[in-house]
């Protein structure tokens, strides 16, 4: 199965002591995949994955697969500062059959060249060494401080052209994810928030891995659906409505607060409560069952 569409960067549940709440992960997965999302990006920027342990990773991901959920629906993110950690979680994925990896670039060291960073994607493909791996880059310089530049999305696809097959952009940027579907056609591009859904279906792109997948799935889903259609430009401004109210609050904790479970693990912070009022009232009615 070849990724494509709406995947949900999955929330991380918490209980009270701040452990993944492996029940409430795997009932809301399966509502994801219910609601129309065609994949799980789990262990992304929104499931707070830098504030997840290896363990805890791994023990998230073998619950899915127990749990009935197809591996050829799933594209877990595995990089970390760390060689021996990315290493460890892309191979896991890997041997787990997961149709994809989603791999930040090494994001504590700033300002490293570009042979750097080839080097750095280059030796964890080596140490997998498994011909099953396929890459998605994850470029998000707001956060990581670490950019993916397309001399790199270059020398990465000439070197491992059956392995690097896509890319995650969440920069925010349009003319970046253009310039890369202009520059590779056939890469595979998700755009990371849903306001660009349609230019990116309609400039060749594979579709979006959005936060707001883990409460608007539906309509999100309905876009990509009938992006084609007449209908597309309205099924974008209604979409584009819920994105802007989340993206008025810390987005994460704003997501967590509508779903009804709140806590996320420190260093982020729980919506106040006059901040979680304030949501729930500007939201109103949306399709997604609790």
């Amino acid at each position: 199965m070849t990724l494509a569409g709406v995947l949900a960067p999955v929330l991380t549940p918490f209980d009270d002591r701040l452990e993944p709440d492996l029940p409430r992960f795997l009932a809301h997965c399966r509502k994801l995949l219910a609601n129309g999302c065609d994949g799980l990006a789990v262990f992304g920027t929104t499931s707070e994955a830098n504030s997840l342990s290896l363990e805890e990773r791994e023990r998230m991901l073998e619950a899915l697969l127990k749990d009935g959920v197809d591996p050829a629906r799933l594209m877990p993110g595995t990089g970390c500062s760390a060689l021996p950690d990315t290493v460890r979680l892309t191979r896991k994925a890997v041997q787990a059959g997961c149709a994809g990896v989603l791999m930040l670039p090494p994001f504590y060291y700033k300002n490293i060249s570009d042979d750097a960073l080839f080097r750095s994607f280059a030796e964890t493909i080596e140490r997998v060494a498994d011909p099953r791996l396929r890459i998605f880059l994850y470029h998000i310089p707001q956060v990581s401080a670490v950019p993916i530049p397309l001399t790199v999305i270059e020398r990465l696809r000439a070197a491992y052209p059956s392995m690097v097959v896509g890319l995650k952009d969440s920069s925010g940027d349009w003319d970046n994810t253009r310039s890369i579907l202009e520059a590779f056609p056939g890469f595979r591009v998700f755009v990371g928030s849903e306001k660009f859904l349609l230019r990116n279906m309609r400039a060749g792109g594979a579709g979006c891995i959005t936060a707001t997948a883990n409460f608007n799935a539906p309509a999100i889903a309905r876009l990509y659906a009938e992006w084609r259609s007449l209908d597309a430009e309205r099924l974008q401004a209604e979409v584009d409505q819920v994105r802007e109210i989340f993206q008025s609050f810390p987005l994460i904790a704003a997501l967590k607060a509508a779903l009804g479970w709140p806590a996320v693990r420190p260093p982020l912070l729980q919506l106040t409560p006059a901040q979680h009022v304030q949501l729930l009232a500007r939201l109103g009615p949306v399709p997604y069952t609790k």
